[in-house]
Parts: C-alpha cells; structure tokens; sequence
C-alpha cells in the first residue's frame, strides 16, 4: 500500500495553510474532475508563460526549470505529508503539487513553442497514469516523499522519450 507511514484516520478539522497552498497548487488541485491533469496544466501553462514573456535563452530557460522542479519537489515533499496527514488519505488526488514538479521535468530542454509544450504534457500524462515501473513502485516510500517522487519518475521518464522524438524528428 502507498505511502504506509502516514496514519490514515478521520480527515482534521484545521488546515495548515501553507501546506494546502502548496499541496493543492494554489487551488488547482481543487478542480474536478482530474485535478492531477489541472496541476499539469498549470505548471505547463506558468512555463509556457514565463518562457513567452522572458524570451529566455534555452539554457536559461533550462536553468530555471531546474530550479523551479527542485523547489517544487523540496516544498512538496512536507505539503504532500500534512496534506496527506490533515485529509486522513495516504495520497489525496487534490494533492498536486506532485503533477507540478513531474510536469517541469517532462518540459526541460524542450522549446517553448505549443507544439514541444503540449508533447511534455502528453507524455507526463501517459507516464503519470499509467506508471511503469519504477515509476509505481516510488509510490511506496513514505509520507510525502512517496507522493512526490513516483511524478519526478514519471517526468523523467516523459523528458527521455520526448528528447529521443524531437531528436528523431529533427
């Protein structure tokens, strides 16, 4: 079972906010139906936007995905716990901050055109969902680290594939 080190009971009446926050990604976790894919779409969105109004360079831009996935994982991993802790769910799908820092991770070195941001997020997806291993068997580290590192899996693994089509496209 996933996640097995947090203690599943009755959901708590207090939120801690900042962790809600985090773990819902400002609410798109909230979103029905699939908040996973509205995380997704968020942070593909807020990387497509920053990208477009920045006009980075492709290492910048790849700097700075970096940066942003790493924060999203490090932040994540105590959100994801207390969320987890306070809704009495060992991965609660409002939880998506998750989807946020596999999706940045599906979209590094890719440009920021919509056809490469919509081919990160499909293949996010695909590998989110489906989970092959190891991707599934993440999900059994404990608490928020759990939660959190079978989507960076899942965006590794969509980064691989998506770097092998745009090079065999080329």
């Amino acid at each position: 079972m996933a996640n097995s080190k947090i203690q599943i009971s009755e959901p708590s009446k207090t939120k801690t906010l900042w962790a809600w926050a985090i773990g819902t990604f400002f609410g798109a976790g909230l979103l029905k139906p699939g908040p996973g894919t509205y995380g997704s779409i968020a942070a593909m969105l807020l990387w497509f936007g920053a990208a477009n109004v920045f006009h980075p360079t492709p290492f910048a831009l790849a700097v700075g995905t970096t940066v942003a996935a790493l924060i999203a994982t490090l932040i994540g991993i105590p959100a994801a716990t207390i969320v987890a802790r306070e809704s009495g769910r060992e991965d609660p799908g409002h939880v998506v901050i998750d989807e946020v820092a596999g999706q940045l991770i599906a979209l590094l070195f890719l440009p920021a055109d919509w056809p490469h941001a919509i081919l990160g997020l499909l293949l996010f997806r695909f590998f989110d969902i489906l989970k092959p291993p190891p991707v599934r068997q993440l999900e059994r580290l404990p608490a928020g680290t759990g939660i959190m590192m079978d989507d960076v899996a899942a965006g590794v693994l969509a980064l691989i594939v998506s770097q092998i089509l745009t090079h065999l496209i080329r």
